[in-house]
């Protein structure tokens, strides 16, 4: 807590301001090309919850396209604009909401139909690669967030990209697990993870909590 009470002075905030965009724009082009990917290769081989976390690295770039336009805005002006930003999570938090209510339909349906989806060696690369960047990612995040004296906006991306680690294990625990007994209703099962993780982001960011629960955080 003590670190919170040290605001850092002008020329430190901007340094750090520009480091927190910096991050930011790294994480939507990553989250772009990995969401593309992990659509594709889902669709190729029928994967809902593979699907599902490609829609979810979407859902990430518009969460990080919020905040470097904020911290972009900080830059230029000095200030934000809260209330927009407050519209424009509700907005991020609906998207959730019907990521959560595709992958639950999808699941559903695979398991009533007892459909065989493929297994996919790219997937299980992609998800791999995720796991080993996304927590390196919402370290650097956290750090310049608490050097900003406990900025809620980069902890919140911070918190953002920590779901996204949480739902890249539990993808991959479906894919694998399928690849290794070939049970069909793993593959849903992942899905419904991913669509909890949904349901919970998408709640905190309606309410307003994911900023106050990180700024609460250590």
């Amino acid at each position: 807590m003590s670190e919170r009470s040290l605001a850092p002075d002008a020329a430190a905030t901007e340094r750090l301001t520009k480091r927190g965009l910096r991050l930011a724009q790294f994480t939507v082009v990553y989250n772009i090309a990995e969401g593309a990917i992990a659509i594709t290769v889902g669709i190729l081989a029928g994967l809902v919850s593979l699907i599902g976390f490609g829609l979810d690295s979407g859902i990430e770039s518009a969460a990080s396209v919020l905040v470097g336009l904020r911290l972009a805005a900080r830059l230029r002006n000095g200030e934000a604009d809260e209330a927009k930003e407050r519209r424009t999570l509700k907005a991020v938090a609906l998207t959730f909401f019907v990521l959560a209510a595709y992958v639950i339909v999808e699941g559903v349906r695979s398991l009533i139909g007892g459909e065989e989806p493929d297994s996919s060696t790219v997937g299980i690369i992609l998800l791999i690669a995720s796991i080993v960047i996304m927590p390196l990612l919402a370290r650097a995040k956290k750090r310049v967030g608490m050097a900003l004296g406990g900025d809620p906006l980069i902890l919140a991306d911070a918190a953002e990209t920590r779901i996204c680690v949480l739902l890249s294990i539990s993808t991959l625990i479906g894919l694998g697990l399928y690849a290794l007994v070939g049970w069909t209703w793993l593959d849903p099962v992942a899905g419904f993870v991913i669509a909890a993780f949904a349901v919970h982001e998408g709640r905190e960011a309606w309410e307003g909590e994911l900023v106050e629960d990180d700024d609460d955080d250590d």
